[in-house]
């Protein structure tokens, strides 16, 4: 942990010092012993601890991520503790199962997108090799909340103008990668017909441990079809006084006429 700590900046060799012989002297921990000092707080100890054992997240502020992404920057608050248990719900009822693809489908816009994107970070802190696909690409928000700028990814690959290594790996965690949706195409369903995206999805199996679709909302077009029936399983996605049980029950009807498997349902409120 000192040695963390001094090529953080945390501490300063002298701090480190006196650190090393309180510890000696009361019989501490080294982190516990630097707390009393005061050199370091206890969010200090935590991001260190995080670093020992793989489990990456960050600090408030540091990256520009939004600050909804609360698997990124609140890891032990009650939310993110929740969306493990979806994870290990998941992990028990389909990925155990020898699956690799999931889709998360919504009724209504912009419902999935942020909890798509937390689930792809909690996988990744499992050490599961995660990758986030935007399938959205009508309006897709996956670029635009891991940072990664304007470029080509699915649509792009899927139209024979780019390949897989569009695939962005956010350094910020150790297992993830995103593939962003690309260029804003007038043909999504046509698109996603095509063989090519099973071309694509075969790709991510042979490198990815879990495969995340995000996708648009059902209320849009029949794209969560097509997805959900390559992927063979879906999570129902709704909102919290936004989402109608009328519409969940058509989803779950039509998803199931496509031959894919509604697993489950998750309530969100942001």
């Amino acid at each position: 942990m000192g040695r963390i700590l001094l090529d953080k900046g945390k501490l300063t060799l002298a701090q480190a010092e006196q650190v090393v012989q309180l510890q000696q002297e009361r019989g501490m921990r080294f982190g516990e012993a630097a707390q009393v000092l005061g050199f370091i707080s206890e969010s200090d100890i935590q991001q260190v601890l995080a670093q020992q054992f793989d489990y990456p997240y960050l600090q408030p502020g540091e990256i520009n991520f939004p600050s909804q992404l609360v698997a990124a920057y609140q890891p032990f608050s009650k939310q993110v503790e929740t969306l493990r248990a979806i994870r290990s719900q998941l992990m028990m009822q389909w990925f155990s199962a020898g699956h690799k693809a999931l889709a998360l489908v919504s009724a209504n816009p912009e419902e999935s997108s942020m909890f798509a994107a937390n689930l792809a970070v909690v996988f990744s802190q499992l050490g599961e090799h995660t990758v986030l696909v935007d399938g959205n690409l009508r309006s897709p928000l996956q670029h635009e909340l891991f940072r990664l700028g304007n470029r080509p990814g699915l649509s792009d690959i899927l139209a024979g103008r780019a390949g897989l290594e569009t695939l962005c790996k956010v350094d910020s965690f150790l297992n993830l990668s995103v593939l962003p949706a690309g260029t804003i195409a007038p043909n999504p369903q046509e698109l996603l017909g095509r063989p090519a995206f099973k071309a694509i999805n075969d790709g991510l199996s042979s490198s990815f441990d879990v495969i995340l679709y995000d996708v648009s909302a059902y209320s849009t077009g029949t794209d969560a079809l097509a997805i959900a029936s390559l992927s063979g399983g879906v999570l129902l996605v709704a909102r919290k006084n936004k989402t109608r049980l009328a519409d969940l029950n058509e989803m779950n009807e039509q998803l199931g006429r496509s031959g894919a498997k509604v697993i489950g349902s998750v309530l969100v409120e942001f």
